[in-house]
């Protein structure tokens, strides 16, 4: 008998299927801001799908929120690849709307990171009033019990000794 690869299940599934499987409890389509009580709408969509106007507001989220950060990176701000690693054929969004404007978004994707079966988060990015601070995020992902991954970059030692962190940090969380 073959082993069902369930990454190969996850990404032939209709985006309809999809939701059905992994997101089946229909509340996690609004959600409600803790301060200033606005409520918003989720959806999900695949990126061959996901509307011209959808693709735009969420690339301009990235180039808005991010755009400074990779410009200051070793890799700097493409934004023609940006654009191209946002159409990803199995790429997934979830996005963050009032009435009909995104935003916010959270681009992902199933599929293998050292042969392990992975849910690879591409991007998250919200609108400057939907933030909190960095700090926060990364305790917010500590209390879901992500952790530092043993493929995140390393800290650079300089030949007079300072340590330069790592531009980015890779977490993740093993499941079962």
């Amino acid at each position: 008998m073959t082993k069902k690869d369930d990454i190969e299940v996850a990404n032939k599934k209709t985006l309809e299927e999809f939701v059905e499987s992994y997101f089946p409890d229909a509340t996690w389509k609004t959600w409600t801001h803790p301060i200033t009580k606005t409520t918003y709408q989720l959806s999900m969509q695949t990126a061959s799908v996901l509307s011209s106007s959808d693709f735009t507001a969420c690339f301009n989220l990235i180039e808005s929120t991010s755009s400074e950060d990779y410009r200051k990176s070793k890799e700097g701000w493409k934004p023609k690849a940006k654009k191209r690693e946002m159409k990803l054929l199995d790429l997934k969004y979830l996005l963050v709307k009032r009435d009909t404007t995104v935003e916010g978004f959270m681009s992902f994707m199933p599929t293998y990171e050292d042969d392990f079966p992975v849910v690879y988060c591409y991007e998250i990015h919200l609108r400057e009033e939907l933030r909190g601070q960095s700090h926060r995020a990364v305790s917010f992902y500590s209390k879901l019990g992500y952790t530092k991954d043993e493929f995140s970059p390393p800290p650079r030692i300089l030949r007079n000794g300072t340590k330069v962190e790592a531009e980015y940090v890779i977490l993740s969380k093993a499941i079962s």
